[in-house]
């Protein structure tokens, strides 16, 4: 059934594949954005600011959508002002969320109590009764993440948008995301020190175990595509996720086998690995999550092959780097760090 989409946010680095997507497939989309970014050419645009979403009101009911999606809530204020904007005038939404509101995340943060979550995660596993980061590395992510606010906590937000009766709701629980676009730069600590010609990379032992899940930018899409389709999903929480959960360290080997990078990978005992290469939290605790629900219920299937994935991250990594980064490169106390395990050989 092709469908009129009302798009909140949607200009972004995973909304404009979702747009393109459903555009292609036959659907109507309007985008509601504040104008800092264009949508794909030729899609339908209300100009308005999401904190402000009740002024709308007439707009949308006028409109007649038959389903929204929200690409940026962030808070429970939002997800209470959306569902009062929207009560009565549509039929379904759909909310992209996070996988950080398992358990899982805030035992790897030191922030849960309690000993490790058992894995693999999948929907029904616990989610957070804490805060979803520790405060520096929230104030981090909103300086990368321009529509998180200082609210930030997508538990709350779940919870808000499944809790009305006259609107269901899909939640999409998603993964770290890559690709073109990606605002994180999530390859750019491997890329760079490719590029730079080092000869070697080092992790330390404990980070380089580190199992997380992810998924390429057009593949998450899809599955957000298929979602917003499927009137099965209505009522329904959905982890969207590559099936494999890789470590660091197999993240690394892959990005190295996608450039042909010659070099060799290190693993350093973590007392002997420099400061900017050791990760804060329990990295005991991995974020292995199952995505075999969508799979079944919905039939998602990853629509790119990983060798054209990672092409295309990395060609825009290198035509796009990062004006800052988080960690430093450090390459002076690396090499020292290195020289110091080759003497002790």
């Amino acid at each position: 059934m092709k469908m009129k989409i009302l798009a909140i946010g949607g200009t972004g680095f995973i909304g404009r594949f979702v747009i393109r997507e459903l555009e292609r497939t036959g659907h109507e989309v309007t985008v509601l954005h504040r104008g800092s970014a264009a949508p794909p050419e030729g899609t339908a645009q209300i100009i308005g600011d999401r904190n402000r979403i009740n002024e709308y009101r007439e707009t949308l009911a006028a409109e007649k959508f038959d389903l929204v999606i929200d690409f940026v809530l962030s808070s429970e204020r939002q997800a209470r002002q959306l569902m009062e904007a929207l009560r009565g005038i549509t039929r379904r939404l759909v909310v992209l969320s996070s996988m950080d509101v398992y358990r899982a995340w805030g035992v790897f943060f030191e922030l849960e109590p309690g000993g490790l979550e058992r894995l693999p995660v999948n929907e029904e596993s616990a989610v957070r009764t804490r805060p979803a980061y520790p405060p520096e590395v929230l104030e981090g992510l909103r300086k990368r993440v321009s529509w998180a606010d200082a609210e930030y906590d997508k538990v709350p937000v779940e919870r808000v948008v499944l809790s009305e009766p006259g609107l269901p709701a899909t939640v999409l629980r998603l993964p770290m995301v890559y690709g073109p676009g990606d605002y994180i730069h999530r390859f750019y600590p491997f890329l760079k020190r490719m590029d730079d010609g080092r000869r070697f990379i080092l992790f330390a032992d404990d980070v380089a175990q580190v199992r997380s899940p992810r998924g390429y930018v057009a593949d998450v899409a899809a599955g957000i595509v298929r979602a917003a389709a499927s009137e099965r999903a209505a009522g329904r929480i959905y982890n969207i996720c590559e099936r494999e959960c890789f470590s660091e360290l197999e993240w690394a080997k892959r990005i190295a086998a996608a450039t042909g990078w010659p070099g060799e990978f290190v693993v350093l005992p973590r007392e002997r690995t420099p400061q900017h290469l050791i990760w804060p939290g329990n990295t005991k605790q991995h974020m292995v999550v199952s995505s075999d629900r969508i799979r079944s219920e919905l039939g998602y299937r990853e629509v790119t092959p990983e060798a054209e994935a990672f092409a295309s991250t990395v060609a825009w990594e290198r035509k796009h780097p990062p004006e800052s980064v988080g960690v430093p490169f450090d390459y002076a106390s690396e090499d020292s760090a290195l020289s110091g395990l080759k003497a002790r050989a």
